[in-house]
């Protein structure tokens, strides 16, 4: 460049010949800007590369939420996984990041068709719906599955299979057929509900592993079960008899859980109270023989005088009752025929003695 602009300064100096004069308006345009080249600075241009550079390094900086998981590809292969929290990745094109949540649990509905709002029982979803139960009996099933994606290896998710959606659906329908194919449809319909779930889950989560999809089921939930329209009464019958039957199944138990106590508890007065009454004519008779025992020891002392004590205790104890009528009579005057007859307020004759046993 320096050359050059000497060269030109020569030039300029000089008288110039024919030719040149034809060439000299190209070489004051070619002088004028190489001057302002000369003139120019490049610092700005220095400062835009730095700061692109800078801002291309800082593009590899991301930021992981709390229900996310960071998956890094180097080149479009899986390097590394990431908890939550800022990082730094190399810029792209190197290196790229995806987030997958992995704590949010999501909800597929089967059974109803491609309009997951339309529930009746004549739907599109009517095919996906019908299946055969293990006594060869149509039932239709609707159902949902709900899963998330494993936090252990989320680019399973990503990469292993194309698409996870179709991929759970179709399996969750693999899954549910397997079990209502061993199971009869009174039970399906009835009381075997739970049962039916926790297998198709079971089946369903080993079906995914086996894929290696990165998905975990969380539940599996039965939603409607009915036989075909034209039997639904009768297996409405038969539904209604298993409830009454449970229900008079439940009164009786709970008659006998109240019963049995009081029968218990009655029983057990009972020979509490049988208990009592031998303890105490045990203890009333021992008594008795042992006051006999007393007095037959004092009688045997005298025998005259205990003879005489009893008499008078005895008429002691029935003058002193005032339920026991007395009469007193002189000894004069008493024939063969006893001159009493007594009377009652009403003008009745009043018992006897003999009569009354007194």
């Amino acid at each position: 460049m320096n050359w050059d602009w000497e060269k030109l300064q020569e030039r300029r100096q000089r008288k110039p010949s024919p030719q040149e004069e034809e060439g000299g308006d190209f070489d004051k345009l070619i002088g004028k800007s190489v001057n302002k080249l000369q003139k120019m600075q490049f610092p700005w241009l220095k400062a835009l590369l730095g700061l692109l550079v800078l801002l291309w390094l800082l593009s590899g900086i991301f930021i992981v939420d709390a229900d996310e998981k960071g998956v890094v590809l180097r080149f479009g292969k899986f390097v590394r996984t990431v908890d939550p929290g800022p990082h730094y990745h190399l810029p792209f094109p190197i290196e790229t990041v995806y987030t997958p949540k992995v704590e949010a649990v999501q909800r597929m509905e089967i059974g109803y068709g491609n309009d997951t709002a339309a529930r009746g029982r004549n739907n599109s979803g009517i095919d996906e719906a019908s299946m055969l139960t293990g006594d060869e009996n149509i039932v239709f099933v609707q159902f949902v599955v709900q899963f998330r994606i494993d936090p252990e290896h989320p680019e399973y998710f990503l990469f292993n299979v194309a698409d996870p959606l179709t991929t759970i659906r179709s399996a969750s329908q693999a899954s549910m057929r397997e079990v209502m194919g061993s199971t009869e449809i009174d039970s399906a319909i009835t009381d075997g509900r739970q049962e039916i779930e926790q297998r198709t889950k079971d089946i369903l989560q080993g079906i995914l592993n086996d894929y290696k999809a990165g998905i975990i089921i969380t539940g599996v939930e039965m939603q409607d079960v009915h036989p075909p329209k034209e039997a639904i009464e009768a297996f409405m019958d038969v539904a209604s008899a298993r409830e009454d039957r449970s229900k008079i199944i439940n009164q009786a138990e709970a008659y006998r859980n109240e019963i049995l106590p009081r029968a218990r508890g009655e029983a057990a007065r009972t020979l509490n109270e049988a208990e009592a009454y031998r303890q105490s004519v045990v203890l009333k008779a021992d008594g008795e023989s042992k006051r006999f025992l007393a007095v037959l020891e004092e009688y045997n002392k005298a025998k005259d005088v205990t003879t005489k004590r009893l008499y008078l205790e005895a008429l002691e104890e029935i003058l002193s009752n005032p339920n026991v009528e007395k009469l007193i009579l002189p000894e004069s005057g008493v024939g063969p025929v006893l001159p009493y007859l007594p009377l009652n307020s009403q003008g009745n004759a009043a018992p006897t003695p003999n009569q009354t046993g007194k």
